[in-house]
């Protein structure tokens, strides 16, 4: 599943670019602009099979094909990602999480890249609820709600980050390990679990993040954490190799403006991952139509005459 991503514990890097190579289709050159200009208008973006980078990457290679950009998209993993990037292999990615998720690979890497800015700003791990519990508002509210919940806290994969998190800080921080049983499978289960008990409408507690497509999905209340055991939010930036804005001033002025909100981004996954499953580059497009305020703010004055 793609959101196994950042939960996990981050691996060290050093695979070699040649792996990056190898991941993109066997030794296709994957340089930026042949005469290290704009006026080839070529960018290789990074792509690594996340939700949110599957949703803004394609949602960036229909706006800049409609800008006259031929753009290649380039399936990685993380770690030859970041050495590809610093290498020059590829031009731009869109989701490196600092501070800290991806703080081993910015220590290595980070000064043979360039940071085009944060775009999101409330990446995190939460304990989430159906609104429609209203008695319910905090983590700590929970110990009042065991019963009716069936002592459960319906998880994710046990070696996930948000798994170790949430069973070793936030149920004994706040008193929950005794009456609740985190529940571990997969997020598969977890989201159909979700999605059967609002259909009935029935008492459900689950550990999610943001950003994912549920919160476009279902009606939800992330529940307060006032001793910050969950951990704190996270920004979400774009990231390019050595020379982007030199030679990509027009998309650096661009992704500099680049922001998105908690509902633009969930509306953006929902439309690329769900409602048009296999086909994100066309889901992208669809929420471009309906989102032309987006364009505006962004792209500014180059926005006019852009129709998708």
């Amino acid at each position: 599943m793609y959101s196994r991503k950042r939960m996990a514990s981050l691996s060290a890097a050093g695979m070699s670019a040649a792996l990056l190579l190898t991941a993109c289709g066997g030794g296709e050159d994957l340089t930026g602009p042949a005469d290290g200009g704009e006026d080839a208008k070529e960018v290789n973006i990074a792509l690594i099979a996340w939700e949110e980078a599957i949703a803004t990457t394609n949602m960036w290679k229909v706006i800049l094909e409609e800008k006259g950009y031929d753009v290649t998209v380039t399936d990685v993993d993380v770690a030859p990602m970041y050495q590809g990037a610093a290498n020059g292999d590829v031009d731009l990615f869109l989701d490196t999480w600092l501070p800290v998720t991806h703080a081993d690979y910015w220590e290595d890497y980070g000064d043979q890249l360039e940071d085009l800015g944060s775009w999101y700003d409330n990446a995190k791990l939460t304990i989430t609820v159906p609104s429609y519990m209203e008695d319910v508002n905090s983590i700590a509210d929970l110990a009042d709600h065991a019963e009716e919940l069936d002592g459960r806290i319906v998880g994710i994969d046990p070696g996930a980050g948000l798994t170790r998190v949430t069973r070793e800080e936030a149920m004994p921080g706040y008193g929950l390990d005794g009456d609740f049983e985190l529940v571990e499978s997969s997020t598969a289960a977890m989201l159909a679990e979700l999605d059967s008990a609002i259909a009935d409408e029935e008492p459900i507690v689950v550990t999610l993040w943001r950003p994912h497509p549920a919160y476009a999905k279902h009606d939800l209340k992330d529940l307060e954490d006032p001793e910050g055991l969950m951990g704190d939010a996270e920004s979400v930036h774009a990231v390019g190799r050595s020379g982007f804005t030199e030679d990509f001033p027009e998309l650096a002025g661009w992704l500099g403006d680049f922001e998105m909100t908690d509902d633009e981004l969930a509306t953006l996954e929902s439309m690329t991952l769900d409602e048009y499953e296999g086909e994100p580059e066309e889901g992208a497009r669809v929420w471009l139509s309906e989102n032309p305020e987006f364009l505006e703010r962004v792209l500014g004055e180059d926005a006019e005459g852009l129709e998708f």
